[in-house]
Formats: C-alpha cells, sequence, structure tokens
C-alpha cells in the first residue's frame, strides 16, 4: 500500500520524505487555506513547490463544477509537472471530465466518494485514483472500512485498473485497516503515519535496553 500524506504544509511533506516511506501527496483547499495560500497563481506556485519535494502523484483539486470549467482550471496544474493529478469531484460533470481528461493522457483523482456505485462510475470513466472518505464515513455511524473493502472487491471482480485511495483517515488504525482491506494507497495527516511508531512495549523494552546498556558501561 502507497502512502500518501494529505497536507499542504511544506515541513510535513519534507518529513514525511524524510522518513523514505512517503509516495505522494494530497491537497484540498481547505488545507491550502490553513497555510495561507490564496490565489491562483500562488496556489499554482504552491504545487510547483511540492513537486521540487516529492516525485510522486501530488493531487491538485479544481473547485468548478461544470464541465468546461473543469477541464480549463484542471489543466492549469497538470501543465505544471508530470506528476500532477487532477483531483475532481464526484459529480455528473466531474464523470465528464475525468473521462476527458483521460482521453488526453491527463491523470485524475476521482474525490468526495461515498458509495460503491459511484467508485464504479469512476472507474468506468478511467479515474487514475478514487477517494472514498471513509472518516467521514464514520462520522455517519457507517464503518468506512467497509466501503474500502467493498470497492477493492468490485475493482478485482471487474478487472478495474483504477486505484482506491482510502482518504478522510482519522487514526494509525485507520492505515491498518485500510491495509487489511486492499486500499491500494491511503492518504492521511502525517500524525496518523508517525501513530504506526508508537507502542508501548516498544518504549519499554528500549528504555530496558538504553538502561542495561548504561549499566554495562
Amino acid at each position: 500500500m502507497k502512502f500518501f500524506i494529505d497536507t499542504a504544509n511544506l515541513d510535513q511533506i519534507r518529513e514525511a520524505h524524510g522518513l523514505g516511506i512517503l509516495d505522494g501527496v494530497t491537497t484540498n483547499p481547505s488545507l491550502m487555506a490553513k497555510e495561507g495560500i490564496k490565489g491562483e497563481q500562488a496556489i499554482l506556485k504552491h504545487y510547483q513547490d511540492i513537486c521540487t519535494i516529492v516525485d510522486g502523484p501530488v493531487s491538485a483539486e479544481v473547485l468548478s463544477i461544470d464541465f468546461d470549467s473543469i477541464v480549463a482550471e484542471g489543466e492549469k496544474p497538470a501543465a505544471l509537472a508530470s506528476n500532477i493529478v487532477v483531483k475532481v469531484p464526484m459529480i455528473k460533470d466531474g464523470i465528464r471530465a475525468i473521462k476527458w481528461f483521460t482521453d488526453q493522457g491527463i491523470k485524475t483523482n476521482c474525490t468526495l466518494v461515498f458509495s460503491a456505485g459511484q467508485a464504479i462510475l469512476a472507474a468506468k470513466a478511467g479515474a487514475t485514483y478514487v477517494s472514498p472518505f471513509i472518516g467521514r464515513i464514520d462520522d455517519s455511524n457507517w464503518d468506512g472500512v467497509d466501503l474500502i473493502h467493498q470497492i477493492v472487491q468490485i475493482y478485482r471482480i471487474q478487472g478495474f485498473e483504477t486505484e482506491v485511495l482510502a482518504a478522510s483517515i482519522r487514526n494509525a488504525l485507520h492505515i491498518v485497516r485500510c491495509a487489511e482491506a486492499g486500499a491500494d494507497v491511503c492518504t492521511c495527516p502525517l500524525p496518523s503515519i508517525l501513530g504506526l511508531l508508537k507502542h508501548p512495549l516498544t518504549d519499554l523494552g528500549l528504555a530496558q535496553f538504553l538502561a542495561d546498556a548504561k549499566n554495562m558501561a
């Protein structure tokens, strides 16, 4: 399973990249705003900065909701670097735009997916990635990881090449469960990734080793 970091913070991207396990980056308008990135030119420049750190896929989200505007907006970040992936919402014109981008050789990430039916449409349109939002599904008292498992099973049966990108990850357990469910990618904040490092027995064991080593000095 590939690891993407879900942030627009360059320092966090560098830290995750420094671990040697980072495969890509996803962003969205909320994350850009959190970093104080405003205006089209500033946003495009920020994507370029991210691409200087990460060689893997970098998802750049469009804000438009009609076909012509989605295409026009998505072409701009796609022209910046070969690893840019245009992030398109799961709406009717979004599906149409995904098919257009696919025909042009531009990679896409279909976002705001909350059902297997939506995931099927995204795959049929040729999306490179489909992003089910499992944390938000959990918030509605359903199990988001169950949806990951369902989509993975459907894609394997039908032979779809679209990769399942588990999004809206809230914690390290989400990551483990998505790996069990067969997700191709998970995208999550840095704290969730670092949470995989933690176990109390590791801390106790290391403390014991260090104490024993000190006694041997």
